[in-house]
């Protein structure tokens, strides 16, 4: 059972997986902190409140409707969306871009060394399993 779980763990996908979700949690932090510092001053500013969440906020037979929270969901999921565009995915864009165009060198491939090397290492792990 404990091998089993030592397999799954030790899986490249579960690893990325698990840095991913650490670094997603850190990212989430400075889209808010961008938020809070910079977006709620300028809502404050055109709208009169500091949290969008309150605005255009209605009652209606004891039912309270707030347009504001789905504009501050909207605006959250935007400018996350942006900043993961704009810091993440355009720049390895063009790294790939570069690469294509030969401007950017490939990775070195193994030498014969660091071949023989990666072979006893993986015929070392399959006679631990």
């Amino acid at each position: 059972m404990l091998k089993g779980f030592k397999e799954f763990i030790m899986r490249g996908n579960v690893v990325d997986l698990a840095v991913a979700l650490v670094i997603g949690g850190v990212f989430a932090k400075v889209v808010q902190a961008v938020v809070e510092g910079l977006i709620n001053p300028l809502v404050a500013a055109i709208f009169g409140e500091t949290n969008i969440s309150g605005v255009w906020t209605f009652k209606i037979n004891d039912a309270i409707f707030s347009i504001g929270i789905i504009l501050q969901a909207l605006l959250n999921f935007l400018f996350t969306a942006a900043a993961v565009y704009f810091l993440i995915v355009m720049p390895l864009n063009k790294l790939a871009e570069r690469r294509r165009r030969g401007q950017e060198p490939e990775p070195t491939p193994l030498t014969t060394d660091q071949e023989l090397l990666t072979e006893i290492r993986d015929l070392l792990r399959a006679r631990q399993l």
